[in-house]
């Protein structure tokens, strides 16, 4: 299956992307990398690949710049800027919608990634048909979580104690569809056998929702 490199001028800025088009793709599923985290992060690279598998297009996309990512590899202070990431990702979720612009629209989020996700969907009801949050920071997006319209989907790992508790937290404040999925025996990168196929698993079934609603 081929996969692009693409750059997207978006929000005042440039960023990189690898687009995957599978034919005849029934959705599009956009990736928000978390903090420290690229479009090379081998988790992410992998559910993608099992979302192609299941039909679905994929945009894995680095949400800072080049020189971004050296700055904040020593300050750590863009990763946790979540307007920023917020912004850029809405502005992908436009660029890719004028491309694509029969197939639904989902986001998949990790860490903080997760919470630039959830506001994107909030901002942009009328775009984003899912979301899936793995190992994620909901809680950074509070004032953004009554908003968000699409169905949403946490996942975290059972061992991932302080994040299981702030997600369940925000699934409180979610009045959309929501499910909190533990899995057990997994940690917050999730690198225990097997952990990492159940969350792409659990995600494309919960893309699969919004390609068939009904």
């Amino acid at each position: 299956m081929p996969t692009q490199s693409v750059t997207l001028h978006t929000a005042g800025t440039h960023l990189n992307g690898d687009l995957t088009l599978p034919d005849d793709a029934t959705g599009l599923v956009l990736f928000a990398h978390g903090s420290g985290s690229s479009r090379h992060s081998p988790r992410n690279q992998a559910v993608a690949t099992h979302l192609n598998d299941r039909g679905f297009a994929t945009l894995l996309l680095d949400l800072l710049t080049p020189a971004e990512d050296q700055t904040d590899a020593i300050t750590r202070r863009h990763r946790f800027d979540i307007p920023l990431l917020a912004h850029r990702l809405t502005g992908a979720a436009h660029w890719l919608t004028a491309r694509t612009t029969d197939l639904p629209l989902g986001l998949f989020g990790a860490s903080t990634g997760a919470a630039a996700a959830l506001i994107t969907a909030a901002e942009s009801p009328e775009l984003i048909k899912a979301v899936v949050s793995r190992g994620g920071r909901p809680d950074l997006a509070t004032d953004a979580l009554p908003d968000v319209r699409a169905p949403v989907l946490l996942l975290v790992g059972g061992h991932d104690d302080t994040v299981i508790k702030l997600n369940e937290q925000a699934a409180q404040q979610l009045t959309a569809p929501h499910e909190l999925h533990v899995i057990p025996g997994a940690t917050h990168l999730f690198p225990e056998p097997g952990a990492l196929e159940e969350v792409a698993t659990a995600a494309a079934n919960w893309f699969t929702h919004m390609t068939h609603p009904h």
